[in-house]
């Protein structure tokens, strides 16, 4: 069990995103789409197309 501190909060990202794109990526999608910093300790979680792989 992975213990959070208080205030962090998980976003869990609505519909496809493309595994391929690296971590760089995916920041850029946290800046642009929730218009949130990347690295403000909050937890963003991405589902790929088949739903078997997630990237947090």
């Amino acid at each position: 069990m992975i213990t959070l501190p208080t205030g962090t909060r998980i976003w869990i990202i609505a519909g496809i995103t493309d595994m391929r794109c690296g971590f760089n990526g995916l920041a850029s999608k946290v800046q642009n789409t929730l218009k949130d910093d990347p690295f403000s300790g909050h937890i963003f979680v991405f589902r790929g197309r088949s739903g078997k792989m997630v990237k947090m």
